[in-house]
This record gives C-alpha cells, sequence and structure tokens, in this order.
C-alpha cells in the first residue's frame, strides 16, 4: 500500500513540477527530536567519516563504544552476532533507539538486537548519542540515553556505486555492494550486504544478510521518502559465560551446547514533509516492523546437568505499526516543535520440546499513545531558554492459559534548561529533566515465557511498578576551527529503580528487583584536536560513582566502571591514513555483594587506509598487545563467576571499489 501511495503521489508530483528543478534539502522528518548547540543536554554527533574508516561490517555497538559513558561486550567475544552496550552503566532496554523517528525497541522487552539486521551502519547517514533523558523521543524511555540514526541522504547525494570485500580472523568475512542515483526530482538507494563469522568461541559463528533500500520524490511544497530494511541471521548461540577453570583449560571454550537461533526483521516506513510556508514545516511518517524467529535452549546444561537430547525452542512473532506526526515553527527568536505518536504492538511466543512438541502459545499486546510539546527562546543574543514536556500512555495485555487483567502506565516527562553563549563558539548549559519508564514483559513475568498462576489460579506477577530517574546535567561545549572540547556532568536520582539483581529466570535470562534508592554521578568529556593538519587526536573519558541504597545497606552497582578512557590518535596524508586506538576500562562488580569483580584492561587497535583513484584498501589489527580480557561477568546460581572472553589478538583486511 505504502509504495502504491509513493507512485500515485509521485506522478502528481511530476505532473505539476516536472519543468523545475529545486534545490536539494534532506528530509526533515527525525530532527524534531534531535539536538543542537542551543539544547541544554549532553549529546555527541559522531564524525561519520571517521566511521566510515572503521566499519568493517561490526555489531554497531563497538563503535559506539568509543564514545563516553558506554561499554560494550559480545557474545562470541568477536565483532559479529549478538553484542550488548551499556551506558552510564545502565543496560541497552533503558536506552532509546530511533531510525528516522521510529521506534527501534521491541515494546515487549525493551531490546535492540542489531544482529537481526547486520551491517546497519553502512546505510547510516548521520548517528547522534544523548546522555541522560535528553530530548522528547518515540517509543521507550530515554533512561539511560538515546541513539538517534537517520537513513541515506536521497536529496543531496550524487550517483554512486560501490563494492566492498572484506575478510579477517575466525573466518570472518563481508560482501556488500550499494548504489546511490538522483535524477531530477527523484532518489534511489540500495544496499545489500552478506556477512560471516565462526566466531571467537568455539561453535559461535554468525551467517547474516541484509537489505537497506530508500527512494524519495519531491516538489517545491513536499518531500516523501519510502525507506527500510530487511535482514536474516543464524547463529550458534553462545551467551552463557565460561568459568575461569575452563578458560584456563581453553580460552575459547563455549558454556552453551548444540543451541542454535534463527530470526528475520524487517522496518518499512514512508516519510512526508510538508512546507506550509517559510517558517513552518508539518513532518509525518508510518511504519511497520515485522519480527519472526525462534532459539534452542538446553535446559538440562543451564541446570548444570549432563545434556540428553532434548531441547527446549522458543518461536516469536511481532507485528509493530504505528506512525507520527510533528509540526514546526522558527523564527529568529523562537522554535517550537509538538508532536504525536501512535502505536499498536502484538507479539505470540511459542515454547516447545524437539520431544513433547508444543507446550504452550501466549501473545501479548503493548500499544502507545504519546504527545509532546517542546520550545527553545532566545531571551537575549546569549541566552536561550529551553522546556519539553511529553505525555505518554502504554498498556499490556495477555492471552494466554492464565486470566490476566490489563495493566496500564501514564508518565508526564517535563524536561528544562538554560544554554548560555558568553562569546562565539562556546556554550554552557544547565538542564533538568524527568521521565518514567514500565517494566518488562521479563520483569512481570519473573523471567518465565509464559505467565504462571498461584494456587489460586491468579497470575504470578513480579514487578509491576515503574521507576523513575530526575536527571541533572550541566556542561560547556566549545568548538573551534582546529579543536572541540565537551565537558559534562550529571546527577542521576532515580526512584524506584529496577536493577539487576544477580538471579537468572527458567528461561535463562537476567533478573531485576526494584531498590529504594540509587543515584548515579559523573563526568563525561570529550576532546578533539587537530591543530597539526596531519594529525587528529580524540580523547573521550568518563568518570562514574554510582550507589545502590536497599534496606539501610549501601553498594555499587553491577558493570558500572569507575573509569572509562577512549583514546584515538590519527595521521592522515594524501591518500593515506592510519591511526591507534586505546581504551582503558577499570573495574566493575559483578555482584550485588560487591566482592566479585572482572578486572581492568587496556585495549589497543590499530588500523590503515590507502586510497588509489576508485580502490579503497584497509587493514585492521585488534587487539595488538594479545591481552586475555573479560568485559562481562556474572556469579551463577551455584556461586562460580561466569567470564565473557573476548577474542585475542585478531586481523582484518578490506577493499572497496567506488565509482
Amino acid at each position: 500500500m505504502s509504495i502504491l501511495l509513493l507512485v500515485i503521489l509521485s506522478a502528481k508530483a511530476q505532473e505539476n513540477e516536472d519543468s523545475v528543478i529545486y534545490e536539494l534539502k534532506p528530509i526533515t522528518v527525525s530532527e524534531a527530536y534531535m539536538a543542537d548547540d542551543s539544547a541544554p543536554i549532553p549529546y555527541q554527533n559522531l564524525n561519520m567519516n571517521a566511521l566510515e574508516v572503521r566499519n568493517t561490517g561490526q555489531e554497531p555497538s563497538f563503535l559506539l563504544s568509543e564514545t563516553p559513558s558506554m561499554t560494550v561486550y559480545s557474545d562470541a567475544g568477536s565483532y559479529q552476532g549478538y553484542s550488548y552496550i551499556r551506558l552510564r552503566g545502565i543496560d541497552q532496554t533503558r536506552i532509546n533507539m530511533t531510525l528516522d523517528g521510529v521506534p527501534l525497541n521491541e515494546p515487549e522487552d525493551q531490546g535492540v538486537y542489531f544482529s537481526n539486521y547486520p551491517d546497519f551502519l553502512n546505510s547510516v547517514s548521520k548517528v547522534q548519542i544523548q546522555r541522560g533523558v535528553g530530548t522528547t523521543k518515540n517509543g521507550i524511555a530515554s533512561f539511560a540515553g538515546s541513539l538517534q540514526f537517520n537513513s541515506p541522504r536521497l536529496f543531496d547525494d550524487s550517483s554512486s556505486t560501490s563494492f566492498g570485500l572484506g575478510y579477517g580472523s575466525f573466518q570472518s568475512y563481508r560482501a556488500y555492494a550499494e548504489h546511490k542515483s538522483r535524477k531530477r526530482n527523484k532518489s534511489l538507494y540500495l544496499r545489500g550486504s552478506w556477512l560471516n563469522s565462526d566466531g571467537y568461541k568455539h561453535r559461535s559463528a554468525n551467517s547474516s544478510k541484509s537489505v537497506f533500500y530508500g527512494a524519495g520524490i519531491y516538489n517545491k511544497k513536499n518531500k516523501f521518502k519510502l525507506i527500510g530494511f530487511a535482514g536474516n541471521q543464524q547463529n550458534e548461540l553462545a551467551w552463557l559465560g565460561v568459568s575461569q577453570s575452563k578458560i584456563d583449560e581453553d580460552p575459547r571454550a563455549n558454556a552453551n551446547t548444540q543451541e542454535n537461533d534463527e530470526f528475520t526483521q524487517s522496518l518499512t516506513q514512508l516519510q512526508h514533509e510538508y512546507l506550509l510556508n517559510d517558517r513552518m514545516t508539518i513532518s509525518s511518517s508510518i511504519y511497520y516492523n515485522y519480527l519472526e524467529g525462534n532459539y534452542d535452549f538446553d535446559l538440562n546444561n543451564y541446570l548444570g546437568m549432563p545434556s540428553t537430547s532434548e531441547m527446549l525452542n522458543y518461536a516469536f512473532q511481532s507485528h509493530f505499526i504505528g506512525g507520527f506526526s510533528n509540526v514546526n515553527f522558527k523564527t529568529n527568536k523562537v522554535e517550537w516543535t509538538a508532536g504525536i505518536h501512535l502505536n499498536t504492538y502484538s507479539r505470540e511466543h511459542i515454547g516447545s520440546d524437539n520431544t513433547a512438541g508444543r507446550l504452550y502459545k501466549n501473545t501479548g499486546y503493548k500499544p502507545e499513545q504519546s504527545a509532546f510539546a517542546k520550545m527553545s527562546y532566545a531571551l537575549w543574543d546569549e541566552l536561550t531558554l529551553f522546556a519539553d514536556i511529553q505525555y505518554r500512555h502504554t498498556s499490556f495485555d495477555y492471552e494466554g492459559s492464565v486470566p490476566f487483567d490489563k495493566m496500564d502506565w501514564s508518565f508526564v516527562n517535563p524536561k528544562g534548561g538554560v544554554t548560555y553563549r558568553p562569546q562565539e563558539n562556546m556554550d554552557i548549559y544547565f538542564s533538568v529533566g524527568k521521565t518514567g519508564r514500565e517494566p518488562t514483559r521479563n520483569d512481570l513475568f519473573g523471567g518465565w515465557d509464559d505467565l504462571q498462576a498461584d494456587d489460586s489460579g491468579a497470575p504470578l506477577l513480579s514487578i509491576s511498578d515503574p521507576e523513575y530517574v530526575v536527571d541533572y546535567e550541566l556542561g560547556i561545549r566549545i568548538n573551534r576551527k582546529d579543536a572541540s572540547l565537551a565537558i559534562n556532568l550529571y546527577h542521576m536520582d532515580f526512584d524506584n529503580e529496577i536493577v539487576l539483581n544477580g538471579q537468572f529466570g527458567p528461561n535463562g535470562l537476567v533478573l531485576n528487583s526494584n531498590v529504594d534508592k540509587s543515584t548515579r554521578q559523573g563526568i563525561e568529556a570529550n576532546f578533539v584536536c587537530n591543530a597539526v593538519r596531519t594529525l587528529t587526536f580524540e580523547t573521550n573519558l568518563s568518570l562514574n560513582r554510582s550507589e545502590i541504597e536497599q534496606q539501610s545497606e549501601n553498594f555499587d552497582p553491577i558493570l558500572t566502571p569507575a573509569v572509562i578512557i577512549n583514546q584515538d590518535v590519527s595521521y592522515t596524508r594524501k591518500h593515506f591514513e592510519t591511526g591507534i586506538g586505546l581504551r582503558y576500562q577499570s573495574s566493575s562488580y559483578i555482584d550485588f555483594a560487591n566482592e566479585n569483580e572482572i578486572d581492568d584492561y587496556l585495549l589497543v587497535n590499530w588500523r590503515a587506509s590507502y586510497k588509489f583513484k576508485r580502490v579503497t584498501l584497509s587493514a585492521f589489527i585488534n587487539n595488538v598487545t594479545d591481552i586475555i580480557y573479560y568485559n562481562n561477568g556474572y556469579v551463577d546460581f551455584d556461586g562460580t563467576n561466569k567470564y565473557f572472553v573476548q577474542a585475542p589478538r585478531n586481523y582484518y583486511g578490506m577493499i572497496t571499489y567506488s565509482f
């Protein structure tokens, strides 16, 4: 239907404007949620040229972890397959992620799995990271922060075609082809990728493929854009941590058995921008996100017993349909934006056993409605006031073998702040914001995929109360021709925070609990200097001090390192570029008692590239010093420490051809 609509609109636009060529400008559907220098919040626009140099098709988590307060780990120990990020020590189910304003987080579990649509960053034109509650977004709460991705630019890029081929350690390879074309008032984009890796751990292979497409048409008043992606991935699973004794015997040991998964996911979005006049724009979008897949679960192995031929399987199918519309009004002193967002979501869950057959079937429903308005007002040339308020309502309903009463949550999320510009290229800001977040389905059901009942037949629910945070941000940004500096201080005060409790549910997923009081505070800094024409220095620094108070006892949250430093030095001369990246991450606890931890580590990566006419050759050496390091772990229910070891020294080479 959306393609048919685009064709009709295309024909009409051509009929009216066939003889006129207009200035090309990027579509602004997602700009309502982006931050700029007048916004009193910490944000970072990633350097897309630098990102392109580093991108080998690896999970986006690894590239994003080079920014302040971000940590990462992977199941397989290598750069493909499942990987996970934490921001300020908070897991990714509390990080809002969008593509052109479309929510990427699955509403039920609130997670994002880039493995389902690999090579995603290869088709992204802009990445903005907002830390803290930030500005209003569509979808789940921006509890720790947000990641906003923009689709390919269709209206300002010239036509081109490129091919890429890469190969590296652990039989890892990527092949892709990309084509962009633009003719008069029409644009087309298409990219296809194929990736594979055996993984560092034994039996942790990943095989995946994806496509990303886009088409656009515009005239004087209207811009239409159809974008989407589809991906399929197959993994040999490695999501269980490994004991130190097994790692000592074989660093590549995999605690999982013959468990596999396969998922297919696709997203289609139709965007429309209407220029009402030179001050007002109306942007709208409709989208459909489809997911289908399943994964195996060896329950005996998980419980520490010998594996048998019996294997559980969890299968899912979800439909995520929604739309949003924003109006933007802008003058020299005032910018005002308001919008609404509506969606509906359903996910079918089927549990089965390879010997007993189907065990259960249930369906979860989670629609959402939200509305927001935000305004920035330049009181003077040097002082800008900012206000942002959102109303968000969501509910959860369930159809299964246990009776269930629909649950509702409503949130009013206010934000406000001020930005002071004492001189050109310098901004000092302060903001305070509050947001609330509902528990995930896994939190509600206590780790069960099929809701359980007590002796009276009533549903057994674990966590049902929402969590809240009040976020204070104070910072300075300085942008000059040859250097930039951003320093931010934050204090996050939580109420009823949902945190890891060190326990695991019957499906192997980690469990959470509410805590009485918790705080997170720290300093984040980003410094970039290219005063010497051929050299660029970039430093990202994070200092964190967090505390949880529960039953009059204080302790540090798990997986929250106090110090993270990313240092990158690159040298560029004519067609040659080389760089060294260093990452230091201090130790962090893996249990509530603060008795067990993963050690600190210093990781060194090297890269180089050379461009000759239309060909670019690239080489990478990761973990140059060949250290053994862990960046995630937990204490198992039998009291044993389990770790996720990451790959030792490994290599990757790539060639691209563009014309």
